[in-house]
């Protein structure tokens, strides 16, 4: 049996805090902390996964208003515990090069692109967390014959609970977080 390097061991009895992930440098990029417990995205990343986030963070910042900004794999500090890195956020947080994560209260989109690998996380545990932690706006983008479909979700204040508000293919047409029309077929190479 192999034994854990070092820097894998949490640090505390409780185990890992979100200000520990800025002190991982060992870490693998893509690592979350979730309930104290760290996540590693270890298979490799699919093509037609990292097209889709590049093109919709151009759609994105091409489209959001003075005053949004849009990010990709960013952390965001749900609580002392929680440090999910979803695939996109868009954030009323201003620019700052030194910035390694964002607060809840100043997001207010977060898109998941669902893998193999992710796919309960993106579509329960995170669906859950973003929503106690506030996140106004949640889209989860679902593979269908090589096409993105999204699911988005909009916050219930008094409930903190996302409300589903639609299953979109082909088209996405909404006024929030902020209004757009968007052609989903065009974020993947081959189906225009």
């Amino acid at each position: 049996m192999t034994s854990l390097p070092e820097w894998m061991r949490p640090p505390r009895p409780e185990g890992w805090f979100a200000e520990d992930l800025d002190r991982l440098a060992e870490a693998p990029r893509h690592t979350e902390l979730i309930d104290g417990a760290l996540v590693f995205m270890m298979s490799p990343q699919r093509s037609w996964h990292g097209r889709l986030v590049t093109s919709l963070a151009v759609f994105l910042s091409e489209q959001a208003p003075a005053g949004l900004e849009v990010e990709r794999e960013m952390t965001i500090r749900l609580d002392e515990r929680n440090r999910p890195e979803p695939d996109l956020l868009v954030t009323t947080a201003p620019y700052d090069p030194n910035r390694t994560w964002y607060a809840p209260e100043a997001v207010v989109l977060v898109v998941e692109v669902v893998s193999p690998e992710s796919a309960h996380r993106d579509r329960t545990v995170k669906l859950r967390k973003y929503a106690e932690a506030g996140i106004a706006h949640y889209w989860r983008i679902e593979e269908e014959s090589g096409a993105p479909v999204v699911h988005s979700y909009e916050l219930d204040a008094p409930t903190r609970a996302y409300a589903p508000t639609g299953i979109h293919r082909d088209k996405l047409r909404t006024s929030t977080p902020f209004g757009m029309e968007l052609d989903l077929n065009a974020l993947v190479p081959g189906r225009k």
